[in-house]
């Protein structure tokens, strides 16, 4: 793996563990709002080490920047109290959830105070994958052979909606529980492992997603699912606070005009997390915005 991702990876990390100890920023750039935010402030909440919300997050600052919001960034670890701020109004816009099956249990619980604004992309799922080295293709057929893997599948932060499909159903339905352990931290632990047992060559298995930049910046390959029990594929939505489209109309319209295809974004994820990085976010943003403008159904001046 290239040393730059897995430093990203850490760096998220780290940056995760500022759990509701967000930093507010007002978008700087031409055409943006800097320290205005003569229509109000937004708050977007995200996981730092899910880049999938990383990514969505910066694209909208820089956007609703540019409408003449301020806008706050909201940093949390972990999906529960980020449903939770998103239900009692702390936050704004999850820039990135997975409602539909991964984020399900959330919604049940929260979605009478909660908007869909809108899925910006279509085909996301969610993975148990190995290093392509490795001589098994399936997840069946990890029972028998846990003594190659130490007994155990490394995973990511325990109150992720991934965490839950694969301790609850995967393990279970395929008769692994018995054998395999699921180790829980966080996505930079888990990114750790398998950078280091790539490295040595050993056998390793990992609950992973796509989309996710790391299935590119590593060697690995998804087990087939023939039960399915990881679940089908699902959009990735924009979800407001209750009443935000009544209070904020044209950034819900504009949210609503995100749509996103694999290799829009594949790119945005690759520029904000890996060709740029920490620090460099809106440089990113501008850099993909140049080459994709038509991921917005309705462009501004």
């Amino acid at each position: 793996m290239n040393k730059r991702h897995l430093t990203s990876a850490l760096a998220l990390g780290a940056a995760g563990a500022l759990l509701l100890g967000g930093c507010a920023s007002g978008n700087m750039a031409e055409g943006g709002s800097g320290d205005g935010g003569e229509k109000g402030t937004i708050t977007l909440g995200f996981l730092p080490s899910w880049t999938d919300g990383l990514s969505t997050a910066y694209l909208l600052e820089d956007q609703l920047g540019k409408l003449g919001y301020k806008v706050e960034m909201q940093t949390l670890t972990e999906a529960g109290p980020l449903y939770t701020g998103l239900a009692q109004g702390d936050v704004d816009i999850y820039p990135s959830a997975w409602p539909e099956l991964t984020h399900k249990s959330y919604m049940d619980r929260y979605g009478d105070k909660i908007e869909d604004l809108g899925a910006y992309y279509d085909n996301a799922k969610l993975t148990i994958a190995v290093p392509s080295y490795v001589d098994i293709d399936s997840i069946d057929q990890l029972k028998g052979n846990a003594a190659r893997f130490d007994g155990r599948i490394y995973g990511i932060e325990p109150g992720a909606g991934l965490t839950t499909q694969t301790q609850e159903t995967m393990l279970p339905g395929y008769g692994l529980d018995g054998e395999f352990e699921l180790v829980t931290s966080s996505t930079a632990a888990m990114l750790t492992e398998l950078d280091n047992a790539i490295a040595a060559k050993k056998d390793i298995a990992v609950t992973l997603w796509r989309p996710f930049w790391a299935n590119d910046a590593y060697d690995v390959k998804d087990l087939e699912d023939p039960q399915g029990l990881m679940g089908d594929p699902e959009a990735l939505h924009f979800l407001g606070t209750s009443g935000f489209e009544e209070k904020y109309p044209d950034a819900a319209e504009l949210i609503k005009g995100i749509q996103l295809d694999d290799e829009q974004y594949g790119s945005l994820e690759d520029l904000v997390v890996n060709e740029y990085g920490e620090g460099r976010e809106a440089e990113a943003v501008d850099a993909w915005l140049e080459k994709n403008p038509s991921a917005f159904s309705t462009q501004r001046d």
